[in-house]
């Protein structure tokens, strides 16, 4: 979908040129003067393009060369090159001789040598790419491979063997007498087979000329010539002077020969009775696909015509044909070759020279100019300003401009949805304002259409104006080289002539007799230019050569003062918040907002009017969000599964354009074929866009079909939604569609995590007493279940009509209010039962029928449970005997079996106490363990709360909770089982023990009393708790001795001296207490032991430890 656009032109008039080629270091053009038949002297040029190359000229090199043959009357160059790694430039003449020319700058003086030199004579010569060898052709049907100083490295005879190097075996295939002729053979051939065999039959220009062309790796060379008494062939040479394969024979073929850079195809020349081809062959000689070219003047070129030549520059992207008096720029795309410029030049034609780096400059010398030229691939694209981003976009092939608005119909190339024809070779194409015309630069003049829209889908363009350029106020031989609209009514045409040099066109496109076009008096050469369009108007800027930008209007150019820090050729202008920007790429793909690199991997890039979309070499696209400061422009990163503003695309994917109304963008692969993608990006800034206008249809149906979270429609904006609710409802319509919305709700805020927005906001001052905008708000609690009760209360009057969408509002709530919908269905049921069936079915469908079956029986309603149960895949052996059973049950006893069906526990212990069953409310309570709500239910009812809590009190004792269930038969006064309970409980119930010990009636004896006490206080001693269990000596057992050992040995010396004192018993302090502190201080010696031997036999190792890591922390 690109075409070629003129970059750079300018042209050199001098008599008697012979050769040009570049020097790649200087970008100079070194180009050579005779020798002639009046004057043998070579004279060697250089022309520099940095302003004009009318004036950039000097002479380095002229001496005498005549002819060293007799039968040779005038010495002919076949090669001239710039040796770059040696300042060299060498030339080979057809009379035998090879010359060298070094400059030397710094003496100011040329060092001219012939380094060798061919007897028999030159046919052909040329270097290999890596400039190491020298690849020469003689009259004597010898190739000889020279070193880089000239030094012969193989020399191969082409003979008539060479031709069977290649064993290309033929079994009559297409011969009438090796096919089955049978009734309808013709529709029935093989399409893979040849009608015919070429024999290798000679051309009618057969000229006898030899050609050779290196693959762009310098691995091989490939040599065409005409073997004598045989055919022309094409012979492939390695680099060791080895043969490797001759080519196929083919009729009519010619001398050209270019071999593709990239190595996969040689071309050249077939010329057929009725037409020529370029046919390319494969490295083993095989025929590899054909296209068939084109006159200047569009009809299929004549056979008769003069010799053809062909030059792929370096990239292999562009294959140039040189006819007689025009230059042909054909490009490949999707398996269909274009022809994309057409050059006119002077007869002639010396040679075409590509620059080695800069793959679209070239150099074409004829006998009285040079040209020089360079182009860009361009896409020649509409508007991407919504609502007019129709996707438009023009393809040149010839005089044919192949159309495609995208928004209307995706046509692949080689196709296209419209073709207009215009007089000759097409140059350049421009959109005019809002995409409702365009105008065609072609070499006689310019076309204007329009293409008008129907019913939003664009239409076969119509011709409204034809602009001839051969007008008496137009220079003659001018050739035009660019256009661009200037205004609505206005464009701008650059061209070039010989004595004026690069001049500016106006074009009037107005009514009547204003249309016209005139000279514009301006020196400026542009070399670049783009449009910008806003919603009433159409601006144009132009860049040239230093990278400063211009405004065009009809009077003149106005400098800006926003410009570039060098030339890009790619560029666009925009303007956002009324401060305009520039982008540019540059051949290196860096690209630039104003003077700021944004990128250095950039491949295409696209400017619409919220985005920057650019493509890397690293197979992303990306989206730089448009504020007014270049510097707040944020490039994202390179990650896709994070942020919205980068996504993966295919290798070597190329931008054609952009359409934001289709929230899409259109890419073309390197094969050609075209892919239509809708980036994140694009899809949710639509969206919010969308909302924002509220045109929630429009935002639902990108939802739906691009898989967007249809929570975005709530969570961009809350309060919106929620006042709007209505609207909503009303533009979505369908009933399906509004439960598609009800469904996806969940209480996740998209705005926050998966589509965060990546646009920086404005700063804004802050103020403590400004509102907070209604964006913000969110209301508190859930926020589905806030959208559903407001759709429900929007759709109450339309109860008739949505139903469905009610039921779905009730159902998708979180818990999800399935009472409230079976509660609708019941009602249903006595009005329209086919409708709550319906209604069922639904619910059915969106929750699990079991759970649905369950609530429906929780309701009580048993012909609701049954209609449930029918839409469930239940056999009803299992739920009509159960149905038919609550039939007959009375009321309560039914709402009993329910709820004990349905596990609610509560709810049934509730309707037996209604019952007034206790016996049966007391199994079920010791069967469910339901003891706290039956307590609850009885708390007011005390002799049958002493029932229920003596059943808790064995449940408890059951399950081993002895202190629960001392306090249970406590409260029941059941002191004995108490006292058991708490003595299990163990030491820490010893003080509840006691006291229900000497509550039981009748009362223990003093002996069990001593022996519960006794066993209380060794338990307590065990647990380590001395002062109870001193207690307990002292108080119930009456033994002060224990009481003052229990209390030493817990450390209660204090305490234990006080008892001795305090009962008359001071003998006990020698006996008891003495003792006490001797045992404390031989426990307490021999731990601090312990201790002290623990630290001396780990200290030095924990040190040591220490060390290691402090030397080798790895």
């Amino acid at each position: 979908m690109r075409n070629l656009r003129n970059l750079r032109f300018g042209r050199w008039r001098h008599p008697d040129i012979t050769a040009a080629c570049w020097d790649p270091e200087t970008d100079e053009i070194v180009c050579a003067i005779g020798p002639t038949e009046q004057n043998p002297t070579v004279e060697l040029v250089r022309l520099s393009d940095s302003d004009s190359i009318r004036r950039n000229h000097r002479t380095f090199a002229r001496w005498d060369a005549p002819s060293p043959n007799p039968e040779l009357l005038v010495d002919r160059i076949v090669s001239l090159h710039h040796l770059s790694g040696s300042g060299t430039t060498c030339l080979v003449l057809e009379g035998g001789d090879i010359i060298t020319v070094r400059e030397d700058p710094s003496a100011g003086h040329v060092h001219i040598e012939i380094m060798g030199s061919i007897d028999a004579g030159i046919a052909a010569a040329r270097w290999s790419p890596d400039e190491e060898l020298l690849a020469v052709v003689t009259k004597a049907d010898t190739v000889v491979f020279m070193g880089g100083a000239f030094d012969p490295v193989a020399e191969v005879t082409m003979t008539e063997e060479d031709l069977k190097a290649s064993k290309h075996v033929s079994v009559g295939w297409g011969k009438k007498e090796t096919q089955f002729q049978g009734r309808g053979a013709k529709a029935l051939r093989d399409p893979t087979i040849p009608e015919k065999v070429d024999q290798g039959l000679p051309s009618t220009n057969e000229d006898g000329s030899v050609s050779i062309s290196w693959r762009g790796d310098g691995a091989y060379v490939a040599v065409n010539s005409v073997q004598e008494g045989s055919r022309r062939v094409i012979r492939v040479y390695s680099r060791e002077g080895e043969l490797d394969s001759a080519s196929e024979p083919v009729d009519g073929f010619e001398g050209a020969l270019s071999w593709r850079p990239s190595g996969n195809l040689i071309a050249g020349i077939q010329r057929l009775s009725d037409r020529v081809d370029v046919v390319f062959f494969e490295r083993n000689g095989l025929r590899h696909g054909q296209f068939t070219l084109r006159s200047p003047n569009g009809a299929i070129l004549d056979a008769a015509d003069t010799r053809i030549r062909l030059e792929w520059n370096s990239d292999s992207t562009v294959l140039a044909v040189i006819l007689a008096d025009t230059i042909q720029l054909w490009t490949m795309g999707n398996y269909h070759w274009y022809l994309k410029q057409e050059i006119a030049m002077e007869p002639g034609f010396a040679c075409l020279a590509w620059h080695s780096e800069k793959a679209l400059r070239f150099a074409a010398a004829s006998a009285g100019s040079v040209i020089l030229a360079e182009q860009i691939f361009h896409t020649s694209r509409g508007s991407c300003r919504p609502p007019y981003d129709n996707g438009v976009v023009a393809v040149i092939d010839g005089e044919t401009v192949k159309i495609t608005p995208f928004r209307t119909a995706n046509v692949p190339p080689p196709m296209a949805l419209f073709e207009v024809k215009a007089a000759s070779s097409v140059v350049d194409v421009a959109f005019g304002h809002r995409n409702s015309s365009f105008a065609v630069l072609h070499q006689k003049g310019v076309d204007i259409y329009e293409l008008p829209l129907k019913n939003g889908r664009s239409t076969r363009p119509v011709e409204v104006l034809k602009l001839p350029f051969d007008t008496p106020n137009m220079p003659e031989h001018h050739m035009p080289l660019r256009i661009c609209w200037v205004s609505e009514n206005s464009l701008r045409c650059m061209g070039y002539q010989d004595d004026l040099g690069h001049l500016q066109l106006v074009v009037s496109t107005g009514e009547g007799s204003s249309t016209e076009i005139s000279m514009l008096d301006s020196n400026l050469i542009l070399a670049a230019t783009a449009t910008r369009e806003d919603e009433s108007t159409v601006e144009s800027y132009g860049q040239d050569q230093s990278g400063r930008l211009y405004k065009l209007s009809n009077s003149g150019d106005d400098i800006l003062p926003i410009q570039f820090t060098t030339q890009l050729p790619w560029f666009e202008v925009s303007k956002h918040d009324d401060v305009e920007m520039a982008f540019g790429l540059s051949r290196a793909g860096h690209i630039f907002a104003n003077s700021r690199l944004l990128a250095k991997n950039c491949t295409s890039f696209v400017v619409t009017p919220d985005h920057l979309i650019f493509t890397t070499s690293n197979h992303f696209v990306k989206y730089v969000h448009l504020v007014a400061d270049v510097e707040d422009l944020e490039v994202p990163g390179d990650d896709p599964e994070k942020d919205e503003r980068c996504r993966s695309v295919e290798r070597g994917s190329r931008l054609v354009t952009a359409m934001p109304t289709n929230m899409s963008i259109v890419l073309q692969m390197p094969r050609g074929n075209l892919e239509t993608i809708f980036p994140r990006a694009m899809v949710v800034a639509g969206i919010r866009s969308l909302i924002e206008e509220k045109n929630y249809a429009r935002a639902f149906s990108y939802c739906r079909s691009q898989r967007v979270d249809m929570n975005i429609l709530y969570d961009h904006k809350p309060e919106q939604f929620l006042s709007c609710v209505g609207l909503f409802l009303d533009q979505l319509k369908e009933v399906s569609y509004i439960d598609l919305f009800l469904s996806s709700l969940r209480e996740e805020d998209v705005t926050q995590t998966m589509y965060k927005d990546t646009k920086r906001a404005k700063a804004q001052p802050y103020s403590a007493n400004a509102p907070e905008t209604p964006s913000s708000q969110k209301p508190h609690g859930s926020k589905v279940n806030a959208i559903c009760d407001a759709v429900l209360k929007s759709l109450q009057s339309r109860k008739e009509t949505h139903l469905q969408n009610i039921i779905s509002a009730h159902v998708c709530k979180v818990p999800p209010a399935l009472d409230d919908g079976l509660t609708l269905v019941a009602e249903l049921m006595q009005e329209d039962e086919k409708l709550a069936e319906k209604a069922v079915e639904h619910i059915c469908f969106l929750v699990d029928v079991n759970r649905v079956y369950g609530n429906a029986l929780g309701l009580y309603n048993l012909d609701l449970a049954l209609l449930v149960a029918q839409q469930s895949q239940r056999d009803p052996r299992e739920y009509l005997p159960f149905i038919q059973n609550l039939h007959v049950l009375s009321e309560l006893r039914r709402k009993f079996e329910i709820d004990d069906h349905l596990g609610r526990r509560q709810k049934a212990l509730a309707r037996l106490k209604a019952l007034d069953a206790f016996d049966e409310l007391c199994n079920y309570t010791s069967k469910h363990d339901l003891y706290q709500d039956a307590l609850k239910l009885y708390r007011y009812d005390p002799p049958r709360l002493a029932t229920l809590t003596e059943l808790y009190a064995v449940y408890l004792e059951s399950r081993s909770q002895y202190r629960e269930a001392g306090l249970a038969y406590e409260s029941i006064r059941n002191y004995a089982k108490a006292t058991s309970c708490y003595r299990s409980a163990g030491a820490t119930c010893w003080q509840e023990c006691l006291f229900t010990a000497y509550q039981q009636d009748p009362p223990l004896s003093a002996d069990s009393k001593a022996e519960l006490a006794t066993a209380l206080a060794d338990a307590l001693w065990e647990a380590k708790d001395f002062s109870s269990a001193a207690t307990i000596h002292l108080e119930y057992l009456d033994s002060l001795e224990t009481a003052v050992k229990c209390l030493c040995r817990g450390y209660h010396f204090a305490e234990a001296i006080r008892l001795v004192v305090q009962r008359s018993r001071p003998d006990l302090l020698e006996s008891a207490v003495d003792v006490g502190l001797a045992e404390a201080l031989g426990r307490t010696t021999e731990f601090l032991a312990d201790c002290k031997a623990q630290l001396r036999a780990q200290v030095p190792r924990i040190a040591e430890l220490r060390l290691k890591a402090a030397e080798d922390p790895h």
